[in-house]
């Protein structure tokens, strides 16, 4: 079977259409069915793109090169390549993929596809219309009322509202917007028309909607529909965060791994709560003519009633996305519930589908250990499940997933539990594992029943977690495939202590793990290297406690000793992106020191000029900082489909992965990423998260002539061998475009593998290209296992 997978779009929540068609593309594809991928750019133009595409950041990693990289697709010849295919899968989220719009171009080539028809998702997609039209059907809704952009009595309307209602705190947000973007909460009716005027000069909509702000708890759940055509609402999953200081649910929170927001699956609700909410998600599929998948949001509110608040037809299908959450509750795994949808789409169609094949026995048990108490903790949690479920599909390995929790035991964990947002999430989880199975077994054996399938359908049996110590891990284990960031999985300890049990593991051995993970350290053992144009930039090691009273004293020695007017602050032996700040001044350096002595979990945004996100601090107290002079790199941006450079010193932020192709051979330089922050300094979303932050694989010939780049990668490998490293890693550098020197910032011995990370663009750029699944695998080959 031929699948088409749309995505993109003009959407700004295109990047997070990305994700989805990556995972589709993961768990969907093989058996028998072949995803050919079509994307569709900012301006709705369609390409015919490579898998490998897929697994970039975001749609601006490749924006500007579709011309070259992918094929244009003119009307015609997208209706030509949709007549070819089987089914169509749009997973594409807000404008032109939830409106109904695609489906309706698909309508009229005739062209089967997966979800909601047109006229379900026209209704859904207006949110003021969608809760006038469930109101009419007798269900709860809040008072709302709409803005036109073109009408003057916005005002008016505004002022009405929080007096006729008593209002206090409102939502204003688009009435066609996604379900995280541009949604704003306000306290009156001026800063509401504020929010109102900033929507439509950014054009984000032509109609705005206002509502009450709900003072209840928020919720999500899962609808799927089964081989009979009926409804079935899966396990809810309860969303708490703190609505204090006038903040919402936004789209860092449902998408970014943060401790602002935590999920419970299952709630915390009684089960009849659960059952209510499950009740009227089925009616209003109905009501709302829905097909094959949806999610709801809604409210519960303090007196027990339910208000359903916006109807996505296409739910997001990130890796640990509710879809997937919530489903794998009752057993169904990522590549059960993909079929199950498409599966039954293609029933309703008249289409057979391919059977699933099973899988062929692997003898080779590796044991994927991810999770840990370090700042990058999240990040591990996202590297850690991505390389185990991609590794489920390998023929050669079969992998169970382990997390390291906050207290250094170590637990076996459940399919389900894998899925949590946070390492916090799933350790309160595996602890509750219990006493949850016993109050929701019942719930959860009705949706099994309900959703009509045969038992065996439901491949994730749940299990109580085991609970055990390092050591007794370490000693049931073969093979480690270290998925850890930062602390004892990158300083050389667990790698010291895998050795002497005769432990395989990736990545390299306990010495040079112990010297990367310093960053002074580090950069004094690269000195020596600048006749061969490598460097480090110059730095300065201090204790906490070291910090003299005059501050603006010490800054001015620091900033003519390091020769820079602004510096970089970092923990000297934390990950790569934690409590890592541009300072300006010695009033910046106090208020770093004041934060890192009261041992504050985060910095919040905008607390220091360019600071675009939250920065993520250390959980172990600070004891030293290093102090670095700041590069200047050029400006890079990319505006829709266009790479804009503007030159200065003609340094350019990199990174580049390292590979080793077998055990013990030479470990050589993979083509380098060009690495855009949107601040002063890369945010760890803009690393390792999928739909944030841009890096362009390899950079443009425009920017970098091939033979500075190739004069770089033979720097690269200089950098490992001088350092020892062995298996993989991943240098982050300054480049220059002129003659090739390198800056180097640092290495990272256990690089992250998160969906959508540069070390899987950067292996998809080789020739002939490596693809996830077969560089993972590669990681533990090139170790003798």
């Amino acid at each position: 079977m031929k699948i088409a997978l749309l995505c993109g779009g003009p959407s700004l929540e295109r990047g997070i259409s990305l994700n989805s068609a990556r995972s589709v593309a993961d768990h969907l594809g093989g058996d028998g069915i072949e995803i050919v991928p079509i994307y569709f750019d900012h301006k709705k133009r369609a390409y015919h793109v490579s898998p490998s595409q897929l697994y970039s950041n975001t749609p601006s990693d490749f924006d500007f090169k579709l011309k070259k990289t992918a094929k244009y697709l003119s009307k015609t010849a997208l209706s030509k390549i949709l007549k070819t295919v089987d089914l169509a899968f749009p997973v594409m989220h807000g404008q032109f993929g939830e409106d109904g719009t695609i489906q309706r171009f698909l309508g009229r080539l005739q062209v089967p596809y997966v979800g909601s028809g047109v006229e379900a998702c026209k209704r859904c997609f207006d949110k003021f219309e969608a809760n006038e039209f469930i109101k009419s059907k007798g269900f709860y809704t809040l008072p709302s009322a709409v803005l036109k952009i073109h009408t003057n009595d916005h005002k008016e309307i505004l002022e009405a509202f929080f007096e006729k209602h008593k209002v206090k705190r409102a939502v204003v947000k688009p009435a066609t917007g996604g379900s995280s973007i541009g949604v704003f909460s306000v306290k009156s009716a001026e800063e509401a028309l504020e929010k109102v005027r900033v929507l439509f000069s950014k054009r984000m909509d032509t109609r705005v909607v206002l509502e009450p702000f709900c003072d209840g708890t928020e919720f999500t759940v899962i609808i799927l529909q089964n081989r009979f055509g009926m409804p079935v609402a899966v396990m809810p999953t309860e969303i708490e965060t703190d609505y204090e200081g006038n903040q919402i649910f936004d789209y860092r929170k449902k998408y970014l791994p943060t401790r602002q927001v935590t999920y419970h699956c299952p709630p915390r609700f009684d089960n009849s709560t659960i059952e209510k909410i499950q009740v009227q998600a089925e009616q209003l599929f109905t009501v709302l003519g829905m097909r094959d998948f949806a999610r709801f949001d809604g409210w519960l509110l303090p007196d027990g009633k339910i208000w359903f608040s916006d109807f996505n037809p296409i739910s997001g299908m990130e890796q640990n996305s509710f879809l997937f959450q919530q489903a794998a509750r009752v057993g169904l795994s990522h590549r059960d519930l993909l079929r199950f949808i498409v599966g039954n789409a293609a029933e309703r169609n008249g289409l057979k589908f391919p059977e699933a094949r099973a899988n062929k026995k692997r003898q080779k048990k590796v044991n994927v250990l991810f999770g840990g108490s370090t700042s990058e903790r999240q990040v591990s949690l996202m590297s850690g499940t991505n390389a185990w479920l991609k590794l489920r599909r390998s023929e050669k390995y079969s992998p169970k997933p382990f997390l390291l929790d906050m207290e250094e035991n170590v637990w076996e964990v459940p399919y389900a539990l894998t899925l949590n947002h946070t390492v916090e999430e799933v350790q309160a989880n595996l602890e509750n594992a219990e006493d949850d199975e016993m109050r929701l077994k019942w719930l959860e054996a009705k949706v099994k029943m309900r959703l009509a399938l045969p038992d065996e359908a439901f491949t994730e049996k749940f299990f109580v977690p085991k609970k055990m110590s390092l050591e007794e891990f370490i000693a049931e284990s073969r093979f480690v495939f270290i998925g850890l960031h930062g602390g004892v999985g990158e300083n050389g300890t667990l790698q010291g202590m895998l050795k002497r049990a005769g432990v395989k593991f990736n990545g390299s051995g306990e010495k040079a793990s112990e010297i990367c993970m310093d960053k002074y350290v580090t950069g004094e053992k690269l000195k020596g290297m600048e006749s061969e144009g490598i460097f480090v930039a110059p730095k300065k090691s201090i204790a906490l406690y070291e910090f003299p009273a005059d501050l603006e004293k010490f800054w001015q020695e620091c900033i003519s000793e390091l020769g820079s007017k602004t510096l970089i602050v970092k923990p000297q032996d934390e990950g790569c992106s934690s409590g890592i700040v541009r300072l300006r001044s010695a009033k910046d350096l106090e208020k770093y020191l004041k934060l890192s002595r009261k041992g504050a979990p985060s910095i919040p945004m905008g607390t220091f000029e360019g600071q675009k996100s939250i920065i993520e601090m250390p959980l172990d107290p600070i004891a030293r900082v290093i102090l670095e002079r700041f590069i200047e790199v050029d400006a890079i941006c990319v505006k829709g489909d266009r790479l804009k450079w503007k030159k200065k010193d003609g340094w350019i932020e990199v990174t580049v992965g390292l590979l080793s192709d077998k055990d013990g051979g030479a470990i050589r330089a993979l083509s380098p990423s060009l690495t855009v922050a949107e601040g002063s300094v890369l945010s760890v979303e803009e690393k390792f998260q999928g739909g944030t932050g841009i890096n362009i694989t390899p950079p443009s010939e425009d920017i970098v002539a091939p033979a500075v780049l190739k004069r770089v990668k033979v720097s690269i490998e200089k950098v490992a061998d001088r350092l020892g490293l062995a298996g993989y890693a991943r240098v982050d550098a300054f480049m220059n475009v002129d003659n090739g020197d390198i800056i180097v910032i640092e290495v990272n011995t256990a690089p992250a593998l998160t969906p959508s990370t540069v070390l899987f663009h950067q292996a998809l750029a080789e020739k002939p290209p490596i693809y996830p699944l077969s560089l993972l695998e590669k990681l533990i080959e090139n170790k003798g296992y």
